[in-house]
């Protein structure tokens, strides 16, 4: 695969000013590249040429928070906040009824929020890496529970130490480099380290990161003013998905996201992407961009 470098633009929101990297023809119809943790727009830096060569006009935001998008203003970085974000970048950016939302990690949970609250502004919507919350419900009430559930817990350990308040931020860039080892095992991620830590460097900016995870964990950190978005991140999307999952994820079991199937809308579909771990548009871009490009048709 090839790929070519990206434009840089900035937009204002109501809420908060965002950067991103964008591909393609600005007439194009709007494919919306989400990131997640720990990560940036620059996950995309190959997959987003590719769907752009296909047509799209490819816009890959930095999460709020996420330099050179801006700390929020109203402090809040709770998914509902993110799914207010992409509502609004789909307005900014002139999306139609064609646009194309893809989110890998926490941007897949923002995915499905976005479907389930404002379902009409996407046709189509492809998740990586985190299946729906169902999913996870359902699994672990399942027979296999217990099992895939201790499993489980044992790769998420450092979602628990990131609840805890000043330690995490000072450890960040030595988190950061375990978890890409470990989640992505035997992929070279030393780009993709040096864009997480121009992303995040020393202060508020690892805090915001971070509150990713307290605003999930901790209720009491999140804003009725998203309170109809966060619902909305429990549920699944009401368009058809295209869900895709690394077969060597370290991060989370492979055996969980080949379950999301069963809670998906009509016409959805999941696929195991072999040699990949949890960054897969990084480790196999051809794939899953031939992935996306036959679901989008």
């Amino acid at each position: 695969m090839t790929t070519s470098g990206p434009r840089h633009l900035a937009v204002e929101l109501p809420r908060l000013s965002v950067a991103a990297l964008t591909w393609g023809p600005p007439d194009g119809p709007l494919a919306l590249c989400l990131h997640g943790f720990p990560d940036t727009a620059w996950s995309w830096r190959h997959v987003g040429p590719a769907l752009a060569a296909d047509g799209w006009r490819v816009v890959a935001p930095f999460s709020r928070g996420y330099a050179p998008t801006s700390l929020a203003p109203d402090g809040c970085y709770q998914t509902g906040a993110l799914v207010s974000d992409v509502v609004a970048l789909h307005g900014a950016f002139g999306g139609d009824d064609r646009a194309l939302l893809v989110g890998h990690d926490w941007g897949a949970l923002t995915a499905y929020g976005v479907g389930g609250f404002a379902p009409d502004l996407f046709a189509r919507i492809v998740a990586m890496s985190v299946p729906p919350i169902p999913t996870f419900q359902r699994v672990l009430r399942g027979r296999r529970g217990a099992v895939l559930g201790l499993r489980q817990l044992r790769r998420s350990w450092y979602i628990l130490a990131n609840q805890v308040p000043g330690l995490p931020e000072r450890v960040l860039p030595a988190l950061v480099r375990r978890l890409w080892s470990a989640w992505s095992p035997g992929y070279v991620a030393a780009a993709d380290l040096r864009h997480v830590a121009d992303a995040l460097p020393a202060g508020p900016r690892r805090t915001a990161a971070l509150r990713y995870y307290r605003s999930f964990a901790q209720p009491w950190q999140r804003s009725s003013v998203y309170r109809a978005e966060q619902q909305a991140v429990l549920g699944v999307p009401r368009a058809p998905v295209l869900y895709l999952h690394g077969e060597q994820d370290g991060c989370l079991l492979p055996d969980i996201g080949r379950a999301s199937g069963g809670d998906l809308a009509s016409g959805s579909r999941v696929r195991l992407i072999p040699g990949a771990g949890h960054f897969l548009q990084l480790e196999q871009p051809d794939l899953v961009h031939a992935e996306i490009a036959r679901f989008a048709r």
